[in-house]
């Protein structure tokens, strides 16, 4: 196999982490997570009928984060993008702080610029359905979008995250105490504030020696779930994904493209 050009590193590892997300996302929908009960409540269904329910989107989403690794549609990965803003959506409308969408950005992030990697979105019908293009090509125009798009994701899921930190969210309050800290909420705060000013690091400049930082910082973070770790894990594929592939688009953009800016549409090409 040939060695595979930047340009393909970052379609990759956005079209593994959106099957990631499908995938994580499923495997709770088959768990039965007991808090996707007040979401299904948003809709009025009720909890004997949420458990019943969450399987089948459960198997469903494995279904199509399968398909992506397999053979990957656009269609897909447009179903996951409206998927993944309304998941993300239903937990501030369940009451949730509304950081927990914001932080959930990669889930609706890295499909929206695989997206743009294969085309854009002003496609004739028949491509939607038709297998990406592994052999990915991006001229400057769409790498400059991709570049604005990745930084503004990777921004709005690391200061969602701080802010859960800031706030001191139950679960991560349960995190630092199982890993031994002595002041939980102390280290919290701590983090969040970390997370926060790196995502405005990001946001104004990103550098790829920082980036890598943030990439692992990421990885290692979400591996501490007090329950059901893996698929915590896996879940977030996305944040990963858009960090990772971000780090690759700096690595080959000119200077140039560093200068924030989303002010100037151009047409998308690849």
């Amino acid at each position: 196999m040939s060695r595979l050009t930047i340009d393909q590193k970052i379609y990759f590892t956005l079209r593994f982490a959106s099957a990631m997300c499908f995938i994580g996302h499923g495997a709770f929908g088959i768990i039965t997570k007991q808090i996707w009960c007040n979401y299904f409540g948003i809709f009025g269904i009720g909890h004997d009928m949420a458990y019943t329910l969450m399987p089948y989107v459960g198997v469903a989403d494995i279904i199509f984060g399968i398909s992506l690794l397999i053979y990957p549609v656009r269609a897909v990965a447009a179903w996951l993008v409206v998927w993944g803003l309304a998941t993300a959506s239903m937990r501030p409308l369940s009451g949730e702080p509304f950081a927990e969408f914001i932080e959930r950005a990669g889930n609706y992030g890295a499909p929206f610029v695989l997206l743009l990697l294969q085309g854009g979105f002003k496609i004739p019908f028949k491509r939607w359905f038709s297998r990406m293009d592994d052999n990915v090509s991006l001229n400057a125009d769409t790498l400059k979008m991709a570049v604005s798009f990745l930084r503004v994701f990777a921004f709005l899921l690391l200061v969602g995250h701080g802010w859960l930190n800031v706030i001191e969210k139950k679960s991560l309050i349960g995190q630092y105490h199982a890993l031994g800290f002595n002041d939980p909420a102390k280290t919290a705060h701590i983090v969040g504030i970390f997370e926060i000013l790196a995502a405005f690091s990001i946001l104004i400049r990103p550098f790829a020696n920082i980036l890598l930082v943030f990439i692992a910082w990421k990885i290692v973070s979400e591996l501490f779930y007090p329950k059901y770790e893996i698929f915590e894990w896996i879940e977030r594929g996305g944040s990963y994904g858009v960090l990772l592939s971000l780090w690759f688009a700096v690595k080959k953009a000119p200077s140039g493209f560093l200068s924030f800016t989303l002010k100037k549409q151009v047409p998308i090409k690849v």
